[in-house]
C-alpha cells in the first residue's frame, strides 16, 4: 500500500537556526529510512515569484535523494503564508495544493489546513514560560495558532521531556498524546584535525584561542549576563580568551550589541553574524570552549553539537539543557553571574575538567541520533495509516 506524506518544509528552506536545522536533518533521515511504499511531497513557502529561500539547494538535494519525492512551492513568503492560513483563516487545504495525501507532518508548531491526519512538532513553549523574551506579535500568533493545531493533531512530537512537561502543565495536553522525539547531531560533528579546521579559522579571522557562543541574538539566550560574568572572570584570569558570538540578529538585540561597550570589553567580544551549517563543525572544533547560558530551551542543539566535536562546554541548568548534556558539560544557574564567572574560569584554565569534558562530550552526543528519530517518525506514520 502506498503511503503519501506531505511535509511542511518551510522552516528547513528559510531558517538557519535550530528549527531550520532540525527540519533539514530530520526530514533527510526520514527520506533515507522510509520503506519503498512511502511517497513524499515537500511543501514550503517559496517567497514571491523570482525569490529563492536560503536553503533552496538543500531542497533539490532531498528530491534527488529519494526517487519520487515531489516539491510543492507555494509562491508566498513564510510570513504571508502564515497570515493567509492562520490569521485570515483561508481554508485552503494543503491537499488541494499538494495533491492526494494520507498524512500531513508539520515540524514547526502549526498544522496547515487539512482534513488528513496530522502530526505537529512543538519545539518549546518559551512564549508562555518567558513571555518577556518573546516578540509580542510572534507570541500572540503562537498563542492563537498552537492550541487549535494541537487539538487537530493525531500525534504530537516534543523535542524533550522538558517540553512535554510544559505541554502537559501549561496547555493541559494529555501525556499519552505527546511523544518525545529528540533532535540529534549529524555525522559531520566530530573532532577534526588542524588541516580541516584551518581554512575556517582563516575565513572568519579567528584568534588562536576563543570562547564560542551562538544562537539568534535575543534576550532568551542570556548574552548580557554572559558578558557580565566574563568581566568578573577576567578579574580572576586577565588573559581569558575573547568571546566570539555567532548568530543573526533576532529581536530585542540592541542591548546585546551595546553591552560589551557598556562594560568596557568591546575588544574581547566579537559578533560574526550568520555561520553556514557546513562551517559549524570546524567552528566548534576551533573553540577553546563553548558556552550556552540560555534562560530556556526546548532542546538546545548547539551545545550537543559542541559536545560531539569534543569542545569543553558550559550550559545553564534549566529546562531541557541538563537532559541533553547529562554530566558531559559544566552547568550554571542562568541568573547567577558569580557562578557563571567561576565556571567560565574553570572551563578555560582547569586542565583536568577540560580533559574530562573532551572525553565525555562525544560519548554523550552518541545517545542522540537522527536515524533513531526518523524511526520514531516512521512508526507514527504507520500507526496513523493503520487507523
Amino acid at each position: 500500500m502506498t503511503v503519501r506524506v506531505a511535509i511542511d518544509y518551510t522552516a528547513g528552506a528559510w531558517q538557519g537556526a535550530g528549527i531550520g536545522r532540525y527540519t533539514r536533518e530530520l526530514i533527510r533521515a526520514v527520506l533515507i529510512a522510509a520503506p519503498v511504499e512511502y511517497q513524499f511531497v515537500l511543501f514550503y513557502a517559496s517567497g514571491w515569484p523570482g525569490q529563492k529561500p536560503p536553503y533552496h539547494a538543500d531542497i533539490a538535494e532531498l528530491v534527488a535523494l529519494r526517487v519520487g519525492t515531489r516539491i510543492c512551492a507555494i509562491p508566498l513568503p513564510p510570513r504571508r503564508l502564515t497570515q493567509f492560513w492562520h490569521r485570515i483563516k483561508v481554508p485552503l487545504r494543503i491537499e488541494w495544493l499538494a495533491g492526494a495525501i494520507d498524512i500531513v507532518h508539520a515540524p514547526d508548531f502549526v498544522l496547515p489546513p487539512t482534513r488528513m491526519p496530522g502530526i505537529v512538532t512543538i519545539h518549546d513553549l518559551s512564549y508562555l514560560v518567558h513571555p518577556e523574551c518573546a516578540v509580542p506579535g510572534v507570541a500572540r500568533y503562537l498563542t492563537e495558532a498552537v492550541p487549535p493545531s494541537l487539538a487537530r493533531a493525531r500525534a504530537i512530537f516534543a523535542d524533550s521531556h522538558s517540553t512535554k512537561n510544559d505541554l502537559i502543565n501549561l496547555l493541559q495536553i494529555a501525556p499519552n498524546r505527546v511523544e518525545v522525539v529528540y533532535a540529534a547531531v549529524g555525522q559531520q560533528f566530530v573532532p577534526l584535525n588542524e588541516s580541516v579546521i584551518a581554512p575556517i579559522r582563516a575565513k572568519y579571522a579567528l584568534p588562536e584561542r576563543f570562547l564560542l557562543t551562538g544562537g539568534t541574538l535575543e534576550p532568551r539566550k542570556n548574552y548580557v549576563r554572559l558578558f557580565e560574568a566574563y568581566v568578573k572572570a577576567r578579574q580572576i584570569v586577565p588573559d581569558m580568551p575573547p568571546i566570539v558570538v555567532f548568530g543573526r540578529k533576532g529581536w530585542m538585540f540592541e542591548d546585546i550589541i551595546a553591552t560589551p561597550e557598556r562594560l568596557g570589553i568591546s575588544e574581547w567580544v566579537r559578533f560574526i553574524d550568520f555561520v553556514h551549517d557546513k562551517d559549524l563543525p570546524a567552528l566548534y572544533n576551533l573553540a577553546w570552549g563553548f558556552v550556552y547560558p540560555s534562560i530556556y530551551e526546548g532542546f538546545g542543539l548547539p551545545p550537543l553539537e559542541a559536545l560531539a566535536c569534543g569542545t569543553p562546554t558550559m550550559v545553564s541548568n534549566v529546562s531541557s539543557l541538563p537532559e541533553v548534556v547529562g554530566t558531559a558539560a559544566l552547568q550554571v544557574a542562568p541568573n547567577d553571574i558569580d557562578m557563571m564567572a567561576t565556571q567560565l574560569v574553570a572551563l578555560t584554565v582547569d586542565q583536568t575538567i577540560r580533559a574530562t569534558l573532551r572525553t565525555n562530550g562525544p560519548k554523550q552526543a552518541t545517545l542522540f541520533g537522527w536515524e533513531s528519530a526518523a524511526q520514531q517518525v516512521l512508526q507514527q506514520y504507520e500507526r496513523l495509516c493503520a487507523k
